[in-house]
């Protein structure tokens, strides 16, 4: 890539590629994220002067600058969309499937997925009755999830427990992470919102690798359980008690046919997003304001965007015991809450660019100011 960054590195070395690799292709659906926040305490420990977790699983790493406040936190979460195993047809063995996030049941026939059992990881297909044996009638009708089932190729109950199969078992679309096009189109799971935790990870580090000075104290954080309920921002906030909030997300990219532009205003390619309102929170006007500024001057392409259906982790922490100060920083993506998102490494460069330089300029009298009526 040949944009520059805003404190002089690379974001995506051979180093970079593999660790977001590594990050999408890990297993970590809502509530089963303990691989993938492993690969996170791994990777941050060589560049933070702190790092712990919460009793939820969330990963918290702090990089300490001139100030023990303000507080700056930088999150994204790192559970992705999955299923858990429901139930076990006696004759068959076909695994019922209960969803874990927002699913859309049309994306869900005839694709992969991986089971994790006490034995081991199972590759399994989503299946629902041949379309050969449908009436006409069911035929105009989209196949609902509950008539579905996961095949692994056993033929009853007792040989799919034989292979370690148990209700409560967790399930990932399988998706390998590849890039395509000119080399800066990413394809593959779990952007939503492992994308997130990487921008999160790469400021720190940019900050530890060129000796910035920032005026605060930035903690970056790997919530988990955000797709059913943002429950690690609620239990990541109180513990970091932040006095101000970066929420790093994907946003909806809305250059695809039959969508309006003023229903999904994001494109891929265009830069990062930054939200000015989804159904879980208004964003902190001035700093809004301030992000708007900071982009502008370091000549970063951005986006302004609006969410109608949907939330982040936003939701929770700018709600944190009297408020806080938050925004959304989003990277368009599309196809999320499928098995094969897309994005643009260009868009994910340049948020890094973004939430560095905000970084670099948040003391107490600026973080003071958003608050001030």
């Amino acid at each position: 890539m040949s944009l520059s960054y805003a404190v002089g590195l690379n974001v995506f070395d051979e180093a970079a590629i593999g660790l977001l690799k590594d990050l999408c292709e890990s297993f970590g659906p809502s509530g089963f994220e303990r691989e993938t926040a492993r690969i996170v305490k791994s990777h941050v420990t060589g560049f933070s002067d702190k790092v712990f977790s919460d009793k939820l699983g969330s990963i918290i790493f702090q990089r300490l600058g001139d100030a023990e406040r303000p507080r700056v936190l930088i999150a994204g979460h790192i559970d992705e969309v999955g299923f858990v195993v429901a139930g076990i047809e006696k004759k068959t063995g076909f695994l019922k499937f209960s969803s874990l996030g927002g699913w859309w049941d049309q994306v869900l026939l005839t694709q992969r997925v991986t089971i994790r059992t006490r034995k081991g990881d199972l590759f399994g297909v989503i299946a629902a009755k041949p379309p050969h044996l449908l009436s006409e009638e069911e035929r105009n009708k989209v196949v609902s999830q509950d008539a579905m089932f996961i095949d692994v190729g056993v033929s009853s109950k007792e040989e799919a427990e034989a292979l370690g199969v148990r209700i409560g078992d967790p399930v990932v679309p399988w998706s390998p992470f590849s890039l395509i096009g000119n080399g800066e189109i990413a394809v593959g799971k779990a952007f939503d919102d492992r994308i997130g935790a990487f921008v999160a990870m790469q400021t720190i580090a940019a900050l530890k690798k060129s000796k910035t000075v920032h005026p605060n104290s930035v903690f970056g954080a790997a919530t988990v359980q955000e797709e059913v309920g943002l429950r690690g921002a609620t239990t990541v906030s109180h513990v970091v008690d932040p006095d101000v909030a970066i929420i790093v997300e994907v946003d909806i990219s809305g250059d695809l046919p039959g969508i309006k532009p003023h229903d999904v205003p994001a494109k891929m390619g265009n830069g990062p997003s930054i939200l000015t309102f989804d159904r879980s929170m208004i964003p902190n006007q001035p700093l809004k304001d301030f992000a708007i500024r900071m982009a502008e001057a370091n000549n970063i392409p951005y986006q302004l965007s609006s969410i109608s259906r949907g939330g982040t982790d936003a939701g929770r922490v700018h709600l944190n015991r009297a408020g806080c100060p938050s925004i959304v920083i989003g990277v368009p993506t599309r196809h999320i809450h499928s098995h094969v998102g897309m994005l643009s490494l260009t868009d994910t460069e340049n948020t890094v660019n973004l939430v560095t330089a905000m970084v670099q300029q948040l003391d107490s009298e600026t973080v003071k100011r958003f608050s001030a009526i």
